[in-house]
C-alpha cells in the first residue's frame, strides 16, 4: 500500500520512485541513479532519471539534458553527456523524450520547452541540489529548445549550456547539412543548387517541415543568463563557422557577454570524438568536454561567468549555408501539387486511352513514336525527378549516397536530365505534326499531350531537371 501511494505521489508532484526502480543500463558504479516521473506541456507524463555522484554533496549544481531532433528518444541516448557532468560533481536530469504531439512532419519548439521546464522544476527539488543553481543543456534541436525555455518567466534556470546549437532557422540549416553531404559526396549542379533547396521550401510550404523558420536570435537576445556554447570542428549538421557569430551578436544586442564558445578539435556535431570528420560518432565525448562544462558551471553558478570568451581550433565548414525564402504563389505546395495533377493526367492519359481502345478492339490508328516519347518520358521524369529527389534529402547530410557519378554529376540524375530533354523534344515534334493526326479524337488525344508538356517545361526547370 505504501509502495502504490509513493508512486501515485511520484506521478502528481514529479518526486522520486521508490528506491530499487530500474537505473539507466550501462551506468557506472561511481554514480547513483534516482527515478522520477513529471509532467510536461499538456499534462503529459514523462520519465527520467537523475544521475548523481555517490557521494554527492549537498548544495551541488544540477542540469536537465534536452534531447537533439528525433521522437520518443529515450533518456540513455544522452548517458555519456550525464556520466562526463556527474562526475564532475552535478547532479544531471535526462528524460525519455516525448512521442505524442511530436514527429517528423509535427512538433513545437515552445510545447519541448514547457516539457523541458518541467524536469528543471523537478531536479530543484532533488535533495541535495540547490535549486538556484539548476540549469538546462540542449543538444542540436535541443539548442532552439534550451534558450527558450531560458527566457520564460520564473523558469528558474541558472544557466544555460549548448552544443551544436544553430542561429539559423531550422528550414536553412537541414538545407544547408544535406546540400554539403552532396557536396562531401561530390555532387554539384542544378541537384545541389536547384532541386534540394527547391524541395525543401515547397515541403515546409506544405506544412510537412514543422517550424521551418524559426528565429533563434530574438530568443538569444532574450537571454540573460550565462551562456556556454559548444562546437565540435567537424560539425556536418551545423554550419560551425556561421554559427558562432551570429550566436555572439544576438546575445550582446540583449546586452549578455557573460558567453564562453569553445571549439573541440576531431569532434562531431555532438562534440562526440569522430575519426572520420564528422561522419562516425563515437561513443567518447571529446576530452576535456565534461571537464569544462564542470568548471564553467562553477564558476557561473557562483557569479564568475566568463565574459566574451572564445576558444579552440577554427571550425571546417566547407560551403556556405543559403537563403531559403518561402515559396512564391506560383511555387507553392498547392500549385505543385496541381501541376503535378495536370502532368499525369496529361502523359498517363495517352496510354490509358490506348489501352481501352485495345480492349474495345477499336481501331488506335498508327501509334506515334514522339507521343510515346512524351507519355513515357513526362512519367518517368516526374515520378522519378521525386523518388531520387526524396532518396536524396532522406540519406543526405553527413554523408550523402547519391549513386554511381560521372564528373560532379549523379548518373541517375543526368539520365533524369536526359529524359526530361527527350520529352521536350518530343513535344516540339508533336506540335508540327498534330495538324495530321487521323482523327479529331486523336487529335484531342495528342493535344493534351502536347499541353502536358507545355507545362513540363517550367515545371522541369524549376526542379532543375532541364538546367546543367
Amino acid at each position: 500500500m505504501m509502495k502504490l501511494l509513493a508512486a501515485i505521489l511520484a506521478v502528481l508532484f514529479a518526486l522520486p520512485l521508490p528506491a530499487g526502480a530500474t537505473a539507466p543500463p550501462g551506468l557506472p558504479a561511481d554514480l547513483t541513479s534516482t527515478e522520477v516521473s513529471f509532467r510536461g506541456e499538456g499534462g503529459l507524463e514523462l520519465h527520467g532519471s537523475v544521475i548523481s555522484p555517490a557521494n554527492a554533496r549537498a548544495g551541488r549544481p544540477g542540469v536537465v539534458l534536452v534531447h537533439g531532433a528525433g521522437t520518443g528518444t529515450p533518456r540513455e541516448k544522452l548517458l555519456a553527456e550525464a556520466v562526463g557532468a556527474a562526475r564532475q560533481g552535478l547532479s544531471v536530469l535526462i528524460y525519455d523524450k516525448r512521442s505524442q504531439g511530436y514527429s517528423t512532419t509535427e512538433r513545437s519548439y515552445p510545447q519541448l520547452a514547457e516539457d523541458a521546464l518541467g524536469a528543471v522544476a523537478t531536479l530543484r527539488r532533488q535533495p541535495g541540489v540547490d535549486p538556484a543553481k539548476v540549469g538546462i543543456w540542449g543538444l542540436s534541436e535541443g539548442g532552439w529548445v534550451a534558450p527558450l525555455a531560458a527566457t520564460r518567466p520564473s523558469s528558474g534556470i541558472a544557466f544555460v549550456i549548448v552544443v551544436g546549437a544553430n542561429a539559423l532557422s531550422p528550414l536553412r540549416q537541414q538545407a544547408w547539412a544535406v546540400a554539403a553531404g552532396l557536396r562531401k559526396a561530390g555532387a554539384g549542379g542544378s541537384l545541389v543548387g536547384r532541386a534540394e533547396p527547391n524541395l525543401y521550401r515547397v515541403i515546409a510550404d506544405g506544412g510537412l517541415f514543422p517550424e521551418p523558420y524559426h528565429d533563434p536570435e530574438p530568443v538569444l537576445a532574450r537571454v540573460r543568463q550565462p551562456v556556454l556554447a559548444i562546437w565540435g570542428v567537424h560539425d556536418l549538421l551545423t554550419p560551425p563557422r556561421e554559427t558562432p557569430p551570429l550566436f555572439a551578436d544576438a546575445l550582446e544586442a540583449g546586452g549578455n557577454r557573460r558567453y564562453t564558445f569553445r571549439f573541440f578539435p576531431q569532434a562531431d556535431h555532438a562534440a562526440h570524438l569522430t575519426p572520420d570528420g564528422g561522419v562516425t560518432r563515437l561513443p567518447e565525448l571529446a576530452p576535456g568536454y565534461a571537464e569544462l562544462v564542470g568548471t564553467w558551471v562553477g564558476e557561473a553558478t557562483s557569479g564568475r561567468a566568463p565574459v566574451a570568451q572564445v576558444s579552440g581550433p577554427a571550425p571546417v565548414q566547407a560551403v556556405d549555408s543559403f537563403g531559403v525564402p518561402p515559396t512564391a504563389w506560383w511555387e507553392s505546395a498547392a500549385m505543385q501539387v496541381v501541376a503535378l495533377v495536370l502532368l499525369l493526367v496529361a502523359f498517363g492519359g495517352y496510354p490509358v486511352v490506348a489501352l481501352v481502345r485495345r480492349v474495345r478492339r477499336r481501331d488506335a490508328g498508327v501509334p506515334s513514336v514522339a507521343a510515346r516519347v512524351i507519355s513515357a518520358g513526362g512519367l518517368v521524369a516526374i515520378l522519378g525527378g521525386f523518388a531520387y529527389l526524396f532518396y536524396v534529402i532522406m540519406t543526405g547530410g553527413k554523408l550523402a549516397a547519391p549513386g554511381p557519378m560521372l564528373g560532379d554529376r549523379p548518373v541517375l540524375w543526368l539520365a533524369l536530365q536526359a529524359v526530361a530533354v527527350a520529352t521536350v523534344a518530343a513535344t516540339a515534334v508533336t506540335v508540327a505534326t498534330w495538324r495530321r493526326a487521323g482523327t479529331r479524337g486523336e487529335r484531342v488525344r495528342l493535344g493534351l499531350l502536347i499541353a502536358g508538356g507545355a507545362v513540363f517545361v517550367p515545371w522541369a526547370l524549376y526542379w532543375g531537371l532541364l538546367l546543367p
